[in-house]
């Protein structure tokens, strides 16, 4: 899912981001309530139309808010207050609040507000987070007005496995429409999330979506699909197209090396994305020049790999030859 934050995918407009396949945008809680404010969104017509996507969109909740802007936060057992990195004032969100906004935003899938906390942490910093996360998750759940959003909880507990374990078993007694496991990607080795994944998605129903927060290297992917996740969001497709890094079969191209300078060849002859029309050459000159075409072409090449990367997987899913296909997208990309 490419991730719109702030009611866009930087530097794309909606056609845009169809164009590459994908079906689900992601927008942000904390953000959107700051600037326009979510009555402000709920005026012009919703999420939807403010955005001009008329596909899903899914509202995450602020929790991650509370581990990136960690210096700008005070933490209670009813909610957090941010103090704005934009102008400075109070924004407090609760479990009760992030539910109305979401509500206001009209998006379709809303998550549990949570309490996400750095790795490495102490485990008893983590199980705080956790257990409050929990119970964060059932006054989600009891807040809930709409019927026709599906509110996902978020499995915490960092790299502690009885912690994860006893996290998810919680959660799926609340009997939620679908399952995220969250507090990842956020300091810790590969590994270390494999072998979390490995613990946590037994636990959930596997007859409700599964969604791995804010995981988004390709490598990371397939490990994910492989351990039975269904949905991902991340940053990093655009965030690296606006920094000149473009994801391929071969692994990573940095476009600023100076080995692209007069190279005719596109990024992918096979990819029908509108930067591939182009040489490297050419994509190598707009980033030189600071031409903003650049990383508008580079993210939508990137947004474009990623969502063929996935009908790739589901692919050799349905057709029982997924763990070939990992392993020889894994052996391509580590040559």
């Amino acid at each position: 899912m490419p991730v719109g934050t702030q009611g866009t995918v930087k530097g794309l407009d909606a056609t845009r981001v169809e164009q590459t396949g994908a079906q689900v945008l992601v927008a942000n809680t904390y953000h959107l309530a700051l600037r326009p404010g979510s009555e402000t969104v709920a005026a012009l017509g919703g999420l939807h139309a403010f955005m001009g996507w008329s596909g899903p969109i899914l509202t995450d909740s602020g929790g991650f808010q509370v581990f990136s802007l960690a210096g700008r936060t005070q933490i209670t057992e009813q909610g957090v207050v941010f103090r704005s990195h934009v102008d400075g004032a109070a924004l407090e969100l609760t479990p009760e609040r992030s539910i109305a906004i979401q509500e206001d935003l009209g998006s379709d899938l809303v998550m549990a507000f949570d309490h996400v906390v750095s790795l490495p942490n102490s485990r008893e910093a983590v199980a705080d987070a956790t257990w409050r996360s929990v119970r964060w998750a059932q006054r989600c759940r009891a807040a809930a007005r709409r019927d026709d959003q599906m509110l996902l909880a978020i499995v915490q507990g960092g790299l502690d496995v009885s912690l994860r374990r006893q996290c998810a078993q919680e959660l799926v007694k609340m009997d939620f429409l679908g399952y995220a496991v969250g507090g990842l990607s956020v300091g810790e080795e590969p590994a270390e999330m494999a072998r979390t994944l490995d613990v946590t998605v037994p636990e959930l129903p596997a007859d409700r979506p599964r969604y791995l927060m804010g995981v988004g290297r390709p490598p990371d992917l397939l490990e994910a699909i492989a351990r039975g996740v269904d949905m991902f969001d991340c940053v990093m497709p655009t965030r690296s197209g606006r920094n000149a890094l473009v994801f391929t079969d071969e692994g990573p191209l940095r476009l600023r090396n100076a080995k692209y300078a007069r190279d005719t060849r596109p990024l992918d002859v096979d990819c029908p994305c509108l930067a591939c029309r182009h040489s490297l050459g050419y994509l190598r000159h707009l980033f030189q020049a600071k031409e903003m075409l650049g990383s508008i072409l580079a993210s939508l090449h990137n947004l474009t790999y990623y969502q063929r990367l996935m009908a790739e997987a589901r692919t050799a899913i349905q057709q029982d030859s997924f763990t070939a296909f990992r392993e020889e997208k894994l052996r391509r990309w580590s040559e």
